[in-house]
């Protein structure tokens, strides 16, 4: 509110034009916007159009000229009114209007010479006792025909402009409404006994337009129902759910009681319990519906990818990382007990039925920790899980005895870690990249062929990368050793067996290269050491 000026109604003084003004289907009055104002205008034009003269018909000269008349169509007057409810009414200018004599084009009127006054009535048809002016920044100018003991009522603003003005028609003019019609709106629920039933059919956007509109006025009651309205109503989006805090937010720093409608995003707990997140997990990880399993594990890797985004994402992920391995763990027993049921199986009872049950558990659990190495790859914290996986020697044991299809799932994990080193997401230690080589590679060459037509996940060449990168990261002797081994399994295997060609150039390289490039580097410099010794 730019500023208020309080002069006085006296006789002879020019009136604003009234017009009328569009009304909702909430039952709100609405400052009409220009486009209406033309519609308007439009609806006056003469309801008996004079049509054309036609033109006088050609006659030959042994026929009468027939003389053509015309008649002047009748003037009509039109007087529309119209009231809304028991609480405001208009009326507007009444205009007699009659068809001209000639029937001429008739031009439309352009926006900018469009009325923009506008009177509203509210209560009873003349007993207003006071004018409230609204001029808002596009040139609209609202009268208001008020009652000035409802207005001091429920308006604080109202109450300190007016208690100090003399007895009578007064005038109270505000320049500069930013929302001319949210001003209607709130004016208007003074004169309602029921604003919860008048707000219940708003949208969100709307009743956070009246509450800033009520805050500015001192309107107590109205942000009292606004905010009863705010705390049941369902905020779509995050967008709009930004806008509801923001503005209530801004309130409690008034003082207002805003606890009620912030509940539904904060809790009285400062720290949620540590348990919480471990709770969720644990009910994914138990789930036996593939479906609803797959679903909510991507949603939850989801979450905690956008809680990992916070800067301020401390003590939280430490919490989180201990539940992650506390459930890895739980995972690899469970898959070691079911690696060495599915062992004793075998050799008794070759049918697919009774392995059928294992062999699922199998490739659930494998799915488990797949799940939980992205999540702690996610987080930077996959370093302990790698020698975890590592230090599994049975288990890699045992996986030889175990036919593929039964066992190709685990191999995926292993795969996963290889990529994860070769991008650099996880840094173990030299020793445990060394064992990982050791204990998983071969297992993982056994299942190469399985996994490229049986895991659609399953990207070659990206993995391929990952275990050659993997490899390059050890000291030379160790990088010979494994690529050697690996140099017989491909020579006997062909595709089915990872294409490591890329590490095998780059150690080839380091090994006969590289000693003979830098011996070469050293040449000009012991020449040039020795022709200083012959110099001096």
């Amino acid at each position: 509110m730019a500023e208020i000026r309080l002069p006085k109604v006296e006789q002879g003084q020019t009136k604003i034009r009234n017009v009328p003004i569009a009304v909702t289907p909430e039952g709100f009055w609405c400052c009409p916007s220009p486009v209406g104002f033309q519609k308007t205008l439009k609806s006056q034009k003469p309801l008996n159009k004079p049509k054309p003269s036609s033109p006088p018909p050609q006659v030959t000269a042994h026929k009468k000229q027939i003389p053509v008349t015309e008649k002047k169509p009748m003037t009509t007057p039109i007087k529309p009114t119209a009231t809304y409810g028991d609480q405001r009414t208009f009326t507007p200018v009444n205009h007699g209007i009659s068809a001209p004599v000639v029937p001429e084009r008739v031009l439309r009127p352009k926006v900018e010479h469009v009325p923009r006054n506008v009177a509203i009535e509210y209560g009873e048809p003349g007993t207003s006792d006071m004018k409230v002016i609204l001029l808002g920044k596009q040139g609209f100018c609202v009268k208001l025909s008020v009652h000035k003991k409802v207005l001091m009522e429920h308006s604080c603003f109202f109450t300190d402009k007016l208690s100090g003005q003399e007895p009578g028609l007064s005038c109270l003019e505000i320049d500069d409404c930013e929302d001319v019609e949210s001003y209607v709106e709130t004016v208007g629920l003074m004169y309602c006994k029921e604003m919860k039933q008048r707000l219940i059919k708003q949208s969100v956007s709307r009743v956070l337009r009246i509450l800033k509109v009520a805050e500015l006025l001192g309107f107590n009651s109205c942000i009292q129902s606004c905010l009863e309205y705010l705390e049941a109503v369902p905020w779509v989006g995050e967008e709009e759910e930004d806008k509801v805090v923001s503005s209530v937010l801004r309130l409690q720093g008034e003082g207002i009681g805003v606890t009620p409608v912030l509940k539904r995003i904060s809790s009285n707990v400062t720290n949620p319990p540590n348990d919480t997140i471990s709770h969720i997990m644990e009910l994914v990880l138990k789930s036996n519906e593939e479906r609803g399993r797959r679903e909510m594990k991507s949603v939850v890797l989801k979450l905690l990818r956008e809680n990992n985004s916070l800067p301020s994402y401390g003590g939280p992920a430490d919490v989180c990382n201990e539940t992650v391995y506390t459930l890895s763990r739980s995972c690899l027993d469970s898959l070691l007990s079911l690696f060495k049921q599915a062992v004793e199986l075998e050799p008794s009872d070759k049918s697919m039925d009774s392995r059928e049950p294992v062999v699922k558990q199998i490739a659930l659990e494998a799915d488990n920790l797949s799940w939980l190495l992205e999540i702690l790859a996610d987080r930077q914290s996959a370093d302990e899980f790698a020698l975890m996986w590592a230090s599994q020697q049975e288990l890699a044991t045992l996986h030889s005895k175990l036919p593929i299809v039964s066992r190709h799932h685990v191999s995926c994990i292993t795969a996963r870690l290889f990529v994860g080193i070769g991008k650099g997401e996880l840094l173990p230690v030299k020793d445990t990249r060394q064992l990982l080589l050791q204990t998983w590679l071969q297992p993982l060459i056994n299942d190469y062929n399985w996994l490229q037509h049986g895991c659609r996940s399953f990207d070659r060449k990206v993995v391929e990368e990952g275990i050659g990168r993997t490899i390059l990261t050890l000291p030379l002797e160790d990088q010979q050793s494994i690529l050697l081994t690996w140099l017989g399994s491909f020579l006997k295997a062909g595709d089915n067996c990872p294409n490591l060609q890329r590490a095998f150039e780059v150690w080839w390289r380091r090994t006969f290269i590289r000693p003979y490039s830098d011996a070469q580097g050293n040449v000009p410099q012991s020449d040039s050491s020795m022709a200083s010794k012959q110099q001096d």
